[in-house]
């Protein structure tokens, strides 16, 4: 790492972005290029820093590209009403309003679960090669559940 080599701790990682920012940044005179790089390494020094410091430099990157891929699946699907995206574990469960929109969800890298009638998004790492034949439900009170947007509900206009 060229930028946070010597910072060990999140709040030493997080001191060090602040300061990079103000001398980098390209509205303070500064270059894109270099505030990528900076912005890159320092999504890396977090994932480290968060991991442990015996994380090795490919686990934080394979942490990194995890939740990049997270991040631009849920992107592609967040505007479309009607649906409810939740994080069950390591994985996204997409239910609701779901069949008009199936080829967004498969576009955007979503699996459809026929026996639990909901889409799922996963990476590679979070694979299983057998479904445990568990409901949605009872996989959510094992690994818990976070609702990542509420179900916005189609609004009916009639004309008079």
């Amino acid at each position: 790492m060229k930028w946070f080599y010597e910072c060990p701790t999140l709040e030493e990682v997080k001191a060090r972005y602040k300061q990079l920012a103000k001398q980098h940044h390209p509205d303070l005179g500064g270059d894109t290029a270099t505030m990528q790089e900076i912005n890159k390494e320092y999504a890396f020094a977090t994932a480290k820093a968060v991991k442990g410091a015996n994380m090795t430099d490919e686990e934080a990157e394979n942490e990194i590209l995890s939740s990049e891929a997270y991040r631009k699946a849920i992107e592609q699907i967040i505007h479309i009403d009607g649906i409810t995206i939740e994080l069950v574990g390591n994985w996204i469960w997409v239910t609701g309003n779901t069949y008009p929109n199936r080829v967004t969800l498969k576009g955007a890298g979503f699996l459809f679960a026929s026996k639990k009638q909901a889409w799922y998004f996963r990476t590679a790492e979070y694979k299983v090669n057998k479904g445990s034949g568990k409901s949605l439900d009872e996989i959510r009170s094992k690994y818990g559940s976070e609702v990542l947007n509420e179900v916005k509900p189609r609004r009916n206009h009639f004309i008079q």
